[in-house]
């Protein structure tokens, strides 16, 4: 954006400077020009005035001092005066001259011209012609003249030129720099830092006004993501507690299996929107800017909750079997990571057939199962909040959601497909080897 204002400033201005100068140019070799037409003119009305006993010495002192030719000719046409030309050679001039034709205009001298002009004047009183004078005037003094006046107006014009330059580039330092705080603010904000301030008092009013947006802007995401973390936090106490009294309570009673089967289903429940929502809050934290991000090695946790597994899937007759191709870090903490597998793995085992393979390939897990799978419809809605499929006979819909929404809060992604069974596969940002 800085080179596409710069360019139309550049622009703009060198065309001004452009359309100033060249009317001036133009106007500075005119007016020589005019003068030096004026003066040759002059010496022609002074050479017509002069008596014939006169006019040949007067003509040979204007050459020797001047360096310019004359010729001077009577109605004849017979010449009086031949002073560095002959009459023979500026005949059309002499004839045109006795007819009383009006001359040629002069063309305009410019630095280049470097040729004579011939200036032609016919000699006699009123309509009568009495003869004719010729005049060869070199161009040089004029054109060093001209070239002398346009060398001050270029300089000018260059000096002109440089303000222009100078005075873009300070206009767009001024206009551009909070668009550069606020692009810096952005990033910071991404990267993960909190209460990201950008500076409010350069640029125009309506880019200081978008910063102080941004900076409150800033201050809100981070005080949303504090309130967020502290509702989860009241929410987990205040709730565990009636809900452990309940449980206490209904333990007493007797005939009570359907009672504290809705009483577990209710704490599972529990368990599950508190989860969700601190997942919610870690992805608010990271975008509101918290702390560095952990790392995990995934081959480590795949064996360590396959292990923690193993027991309840045998119970099940499922066979759970990890798959090391490659090793890598990744950026996630190992609770998130291991939650996000206990989910994957809890679904495989319940509804996933016979047989489990989780796969570790650097920054990509992978969970297959040889079950029935889901069919396209469902994979698109199976990560949505509270959706169970139609065989769903446990669970509340949350598991899924949950394990997405933490892997979006590390900035990896979460795809279901089926392929003869299940593929969940689990993508996150890794860590390059050192």
């Amino acid at each position: 954006m800085r080179q596409r204002l710069l360019l139309v400033l550049l622009l703009f201005s060198l065309s001004a400077v452009t359309a100033f100068a060249f009317p001036l140019l133009m106007s500075t070799a005119s007016e020589r020009t005019q003068q030096f037409v004026i003066s040759r003119t002059a010496d022609l009305d002074r050479f017509a005035t002069l008596p014939v006993d006169v006019v040949v010495s007067e003509a040979e002192r204007y050459a020797e001092v001047y360096g310019e030719e004359i010729v001077v000719v009577d109605a004849s046409g017979t010449p009086v005066v031949e002073s560095g030309m002959t009459a023979q050679d500026v005949s059309a001039q002499i004839d045109a001259a006795l007819r009383n034709q009006p001359a040629a205009p002069a063309p305009t001298v410019l630095p280049w011209s470097g040729g004579d002009v011939l200036f032609a004047r016919p000699v006699g009183i009123g309509t009568k012609v009495a003869g004719a004078v010729v005049l060869r005037a070199s161009t040089r003094v004029a054109a060093l003249d001209v070239a002398r006046r346009w060398a001050l107006v270029l300089a000018g014009a260059l000096l002109a030129a440089c303000a222009c330059v100078l005075l873009a580039l300070v206009v767009s330092r001024w206009l551009l720099r909070p668009l550069k705080e606020l692009d810096r603010g952005v990033r910071a904000v991404a990267e993960g830092q909190r209460r990201t301030h950008v500076a409010d008092t350069a640029g125009p009013a309506e880019l200081r006004a978008l910063s102080e947006s941004f900076n409150r802007m800033s201050d809100a995401v981070a005080e949303a993501a504090d309130q967020q973390r502290r509702l989860i936090a009241d929410a987990s106490h205040q709730l565990r507690n009636p809900m452990a009294a309940l449980r206490l309570r209904v333990d007493m009673l007797p005939s009570n299996g359907s009672l504290l089967t809705e009483v577990e289903r209710l704490e599972s429940l529990l368990d599950g929107l508190l989860a969700l929502a601190s997942a919610e809050s870690t992805a608010t934290e990271r975008a509101a800017g918290g702390i560095e991000p952990e790392l995990a090695d995934l081959q480590v946790v795949a064996h360590d909750r396959v292990d923690a597994w193993r027991a309840a899937a045998q119970a099940d007759g499922v066979t759970i079997t990890v798959d090391d191709r490659a090793p890598g870090l990744v950026r996630c903490a190992v609770s998130d990571l291991a939650q996000v597998l206990d989910v994957l793995l809890d679904n495989a085992i319940k509804y996933g057939g016979t047989e489990v393979t989780v796969i570790c390939d650097r920054a990509t897990l992978t969970v297959r199962d040889n079950g029935p799978g889901l069919s396209k419809k469902d994979v698109e809605r199976a990560t949505e909040r509270f959706w169970r499929g139609d065989d769903s006979r446990r669970g509340t819909g949350l598991g899924l959601a949950i394990a997405e929404r933490i892997v979006t809060a590390h900035g990896g992604k979460l795809r279901l497909r089926t392929d003869k069974g299940l593929v969940a596969t689990v993508e996150l940002p890794k860590e390059p080897l050192l």
